[in-house]
């Protein structure tokens, strides 16, 4: 269990942690915008499982052997960079026309977000570094977890704003040409936090 004090610290940091502009927020905001709603839920979902997922392997000590292996991180690294790669060369080369987008997005949205977090190594790296410092000495791996859990929790209350937002530019979205411009500026901006990732020497 964890307590209200250990809740009321560990909220805010993790508040701000998901509100940071990053590749959860970037592809739920373009999903929600050029594929609907529900794709957006979807990639919201899978990038909540994903969170969960690291959260588990920390608290079950996982995490913190990966963080401890360069060679393993290294490669989780590398992998991870070339899916976001894939994902942002895949956007620019074949945008998604408006009017065909939401079957499209909808098809591919869940696995995106999913391994969009699981391949990411600096999400593990967030949780073996950030939750123990919130959890009282002794304690089980359920309190790491429910601290993952309000962390996930959080994350899809943001996603929630997003997909609000973004569906409040509907309209705009319409032409096939903005549609286009949006899937190839997200393309390079993937690519972007990929190049970031594997170069990152943390």
């Amino acid at each position: 269990m964890i307590g209200a004090a250990t809740l009321l610290a560990f909220v805010p940091v993790a508040a701000l942690l998901t509100v940071t502009p990053g590749t959860d927020t970037m592809l739920v905001l373009r999903t929600a915008g050029i594929g609907g709603a529900r794709a957006a839920a979807l990639a919201g979902l899978g990038i909540a499982l994903g969170c969960l997922v690291w959260g588990l392997a920390v608290a079950l000590g996982l995490g913190a052997l990966l963080v401890a292996s360069p060679v393993a991180f290294g490669w989780l690294r590398v992998v991870a960079a070339l899916y976001l790669g894939w994902i942002g060369v895949s956007l620019w080369r074949m945008p998604h026309h408006a009017a065909d987008a939401p079957t499209a997005q909808t098809a591919t949205a869940f696995r995106r977000g999913l391994l969009t977090n699981l391949l990411n190594p600096k999400v593990g790296v967030f949780y073996v570094t950030l939750l123990p410092q919130f959890l009282p000495p002794g304690s089980d791996a359920g309190a790491g977890l429910a601290l993952a859990g309000v962390h996930v929790a959080l994350s899809l209350v943001w996603f929630a704003l997003l997909i609000g937002f973004a569906r409040s530019l509907a309209p705009l979205l319409q032409s096939p040409a903005f549609a286009r411009g949006i899937d190839r500026v997200c393309g390079v901006v993937f690519v972007g936090f990929g190049l970031k990732l594997v170069s990152s020497r943390s």
